[in-house]
């Protein structure tokens, strides 16, 4: 339009025509009262192309009653959205979030008027895009017309997020609280998840998480990290506490450090209070906050997702359920991709390892028929569940299927060794059912700090046989013949299987183990076999040689001994040689003692359990 000032709106038909496409803002910055004016005059409107993705408080615009008026063409799904393409009144267009603008800007799909939400302008004539920029701010740019709902409930945000006055064609003025996208209470499984996404995460990495109670427990779950950043497409309430105890500080950040960087929030009232005005909170478009080459210059960066289901070969599916079309595609390639090009970065998928109050698993074999892959098997690292973590990254096709396994529903591990057997992807020697040590805990995993040295203490696995390999390689001859007794001096695909696929019902067999990224070394070994005829354990050490005095043969004793009293043991007995001095003095500290034995060159140790 010739004249720039922008003007009260009275009539759409100065501004928008049919057969027009129309830009309708984002999650909580939805424009509802603009777009209920349109509504009202839908009936002089036929065929205009409705372009969005998540819309908070509804889209009552996909209705079957504006159905001559309005076709619907979704980026991202939800609810009425989700239901029009269902039933095949409305489209569903999958795009990573960080493309999204130069569809507008490219002329694919061009955008004729762009509705939206802002706040009211300031002294300098700039209006906030408030807390939703993501793909709002290039809409706008590309707009024929922009048609705005001035709001003065609606946060000044800081950062790219400011838009001229003046480049405002028309406009409404009104004064209602912004959406609010209420916190789901947290149950323990989803916790568990968030507990076991923490281990992977260290000090002074920089954070992107999805929308969800897993992202919640993740964030519930680091009180006791330091230095965090945060670099997202989505600001929640569950950052605020972080910020406010100075958990992230954004201090270690690579770029933009000492401030948050985020592209749109959703969340309570208390949400957009913190985020108003904020300085150390800045919104930027999604094409920045979203590029795979902006994010990966942060260092340590962690991108924490959900999915739908994941097969045994690390496909994701996270936009539909079988055929029917669920959500979209939306930021998660773009952080997964992002992260694995950083330095130190770690791409993490996590979801509840099962649907419908436990009875599908979201672990399978194959992809539900009709089910799209939104991440590759190539993009993934690392699979978490509440049972523990499943790392992907530089594994076999064989080794990802015992991973996923082992974090799947123990309910249905059967059933997938047995369905992956029938691709060939597992030998037939690994025969043995997946089994648990449920003293440990559901997720089996406990996280120990032994002389400013980080481990982790868990059961010994069936996709453990390589790097069983690599830590038996690694002992000199004198640590085999002081733990082997024998001159031993290979250990083949089947002994390595046969030594970690134990059934930890019967024997116990424990790891400690430190973790670089997605390698996973042992550092030491303790076991008991059990022997029914006396109901009592032998039990076995091995630990490399550069990780002794640290103490973790003690500590694995020590969990052996607290297992085997609760699964009623008699006693546990230990054989030693006399001059392995290191093992004998931790049996005799805890509680083991001495008695007589038939053979010189060993000493038999006993602890009387009952």
């Amino acid at each position: 339009m010739a004249d720039k000032t922008p003007k009260i709106l009275k009539d759409w038909r100065l501004y928008l025509k049919s057969g027009d496409r129309i830009f309708i803002g984002s999650n909580a910055a939805c424009p509802h009262t603009l777009i209920s004016g349109l509504l009202n005059q839908a009936k002089h409107f036929q065929d205009v192309e409705v372009v969005h993705i998540l819309t908070l408080g509804g889209s009552p615009w996909a209705k079957e009653k504006y159905r001559q008026s309005f076709k619907v063409n979704s980026l991202f799904l939800g609810p009425g959205s989700r239901e029009a393409v269902a039933t095949g009144v409305a489209d569903y267009t999958p795009c990573f979030l960080s493309e999204i603008p130069s569809l507008f800007r490219n002329d694919i799909l061009p955008i004729d008027v762009a509705l939206i939400q802002v706040s009211p302008p300031d002294a300098q004539g700039f209006c906030s895009l408030g807390v939703s920029v993501d793909i709002v701010a290039a809409a706008c740019r590309e707009a024929r017309i922009v048609i705005a709902q001035i709001n003065k409930s609606m946060p000044r945000t800081f950062g790219r997020s400011f838009i001229p006055f003046s480049s405002i064609d028309a406009y409404i003025e009104v004064d209602e609280p912004i959406v609010e996208l209420q916190e789901k209470p947290q149950d323990d499984i989803t916790m568990r998840i968030g507990r076991n996404v923490a281990m992977l995460i260290e000090d002074g990495s920089t954070l992107q998480m999805g929308i969800g109670r897993i992202p919640d427990a993740v964030l519930q779950s680091l009180q006791d990290h330091r230095n965090l950043g945060v670099h997202t497409e989505m600001f929640s309430d569950g950052l605020i506490d972080l910020m406010e105890k100075g958990i992230v500080d954004n201090s270690k950040k690579t770029i933009h450090p000492g401030k948050t960087i985020t592209s749109f929030c959703m969340g309570s009232k208390k949400l957009y209070d913190f985020v108003h005005e904020n300085p150390h909170v800045e919104f930027h478009p999604s094409e920045y906050t979203n590029s795979p080459s902006i994010i990966a210059q942060n260092k340590r960066m962690v991108a924490i997702n959900s999915a739908i289901e994941v097969d045994l070969s690390g496909q994701v599916v996270a936009d539909s359920v079988g055929s029917r079309l669920y959500s979209g595609i939306g930021g998660q390639v773009d952080f997964i991709r992002g992260a694995a090009q950083s330095l130190g970065g770690h791409p993490i998928i996590a979801l509840p390892a099962t649907a419908k109050n436990g009875t599908i698993s979201r672990i399978v074999p194959s992809l539900s028929q009709g089910s799209g892959v939104v991440t590759s098997r190539g993009d993934v690292h690392y699979v978490v569940t509440e049972f523990g973590i499943a790392t992907m990254r530089g594994k076999s096709i064989r080794e990802r299927a015992l991973e996923l396994i082992q974090v799947s529903h123990p309910d249905f591990r059967d059933e997938l060794l047995h369905k992956v057997r029938a691709h060939y992807w597992v030998p037939n020697y690994q025969v043995a059912k997946s089994t648990r040590v449920v003293e440990l805990g559901a997720s089996e995993m406990v996280k120990l700090k032994l002389k400013d040295k980080k481990f982790i203490l868990r059961p010994l696995r069936a996709s453990d046989e390589r790097v069983l390999q690599e830590f038996f390689y690694s002992h000199t001859k004198e640590t085999l013949l002081m733990r082997y007794n024998y001159g031993i001096n290979q250990m083949s695909r089947e002994k390595a299987y046969a030594l970690v696929n134990v059934d930890q019902t019967k024997d116990l067999a424990l790891c400690m183990v430190r973790r670089k990224g997605p390698k996973e070394k042992i550092h030491a070994i303790g076991r008991y076999y059990y022997v029914e005829q006396g109901n009592y354990g032998e039990v076995a050490f091995v630990v490399r040689e550069c990780s002794r005095k640290n103490g973790l043969a003690y500590e694995l004793l020590k969990n052996i001994i607290f297992i085997a009293q609760q699964r009623k043991l008699s006693k546990l007995l230990a054989l030693v040689k006399p001059n392995n001095r290191p093992m004998l003095k931790v049996l005799k500290k805890n509680g083991f003692i001495i008695v007589a034995s038939e053979d010189p060159q060993e000493v038999v140790m006993e602890l009387v359990l009952a």
